[in-house]
């Protein structure tokens, strides 16, 4: 597998995870061939990333919060083909601190435990009101790793 320029340590790095949310490939997310459409991933990150941040206790009402998350980009690697009906677990994990945003990864494995998809991203907290971005509160930080690994050493972007 070649490894992508955001993983340093492949095993270090899968091992950090905790937090997953479980998918099952639907006939609809299929392609032609028969394997997952490469458009879906980005849905699973979405689906994940949003119930990881639901599990920190962040933003349980998106259309009334007044501090919200947008992503300001996200990249999918593909390992190895996925088909109807298997059953993948999204994992999702903080892997980058800034003053308003962080870096966020992704790693989906099968039943079998191999990685068959993995993505990073990031995401920026704004003012609904404003549009502007804003900082992190070290408390919201500490939410943020209380769902991840234990995460006082994640550094700074």
């Amino acid at each position: 597998m070649r490894k992508p320029h955001y993983i340093e340590n492949m095993e270090k790095w899968s091992a950090e995870f905790s937090y997953y949310w479980p998918v099952t490939i639907r006939f609809s997310e299929i392609d032609m061939l028969g394997h997952l459409n490469n458009t879906v991933t980005f849905k699973y990150f979405e689906e994940a990333r949003i119930h990881f941040l639901q599990e920190c206790g962040l933003s349980k009402e998106w259309e009334k919060d007044e501090y919200v998350f947008v992503v300001a980009d996200l990249q999918c690697d593909y390992v190895q083909q996925v088909f109807y009906g298997e059953s993948l677990r999204i994992y999702v994990k903080i892997a980058k601190y800034g003053t308003s945003s962080c870096d966020i990864h992704y790693k989906a494995d099968n039943e079998k435990d191999e990685i068959v998809f993995t993505g990073r991203g990031s995401i920026v907290q704004i003012a609904r009101s404003t549009g502007r971005p804003v900082p992190f509160s070290e408390e919201m930080k500490q939410t943020m790793r209380g769902n991840s690994r234990d995460q006082s050493d994640v550094p700074r972007i």
